[in-house]
């Protein structure tokens, strides 16, 4: 069974994971908010803690546009907190260890390296508006100026 990727416009798939420090994160919760959902490799990698970091950056000029930030990743809850408080990172960061909301956004992916095959997280982002719909959908993302760019395409919601 193949499904057709995500496109702007479409509802969000519903979600909800544990959070960094005794949080959740869920679709429920955000109801009624325009939110960042944004989906990286591995914590505590060099462009993964890149990324993160332009998000923290960015995160005041969020808050006063009303626009929150999560993070998914596959990794455990204890190396997400360990990331999370090396480098000050206030928003939530979400662990989706059995894949179910990276494989409902198509964020899990068959990669390659060196010509080996395998299966692991596209750094994919999603602007969710309030009404729980995709307002815009960046894949592969190149981290230099993610953030700001995103940032901005939520100030246009």
């Amino acid at each position: 069974m193949t499904t057709q990727p995500l496109a702007v416009g479409d509802k969000a798939p519903a979600f909800a994971m544990p959070a960094s420090f005794d949080r959740t994160a869920s679709l429920k919760a955000m109801t009624g908010k325009a939110f960042v959902l944004y989906f990286y490799p591995k914590a505590d990698t060099s462009g993964c803690t890149k990324e993160a970091c332009a998000f923290q950056e960015a995160l005041p000029q969020f808050n006063a546009i009303g626009v929150d930030v999560i993070g998914v990743s596959p990794d455990p809850i204890p190396p997400i907190e360990k990331f999370a408080k090396k480098y000050g990172l206030a928003f939530p960061l979400a662990s989706d260890e059995a894949k179910q909301t990276a494989a409902a956004y198509g964020t899990w992916v068959e990669k390659s390296m060196y010509g080996r095959k395998y299966m692991g997280m596209e750094r994919t982002t999603f602007l969710i508006d309030a009404k729980g719909r995709i307002a815009q959908i960046w894949r592969k993302v190149k981290v230099d100026g993610h953030a700001a760019a995103v940032k901005a395409a939520a100030e246009a919601l």
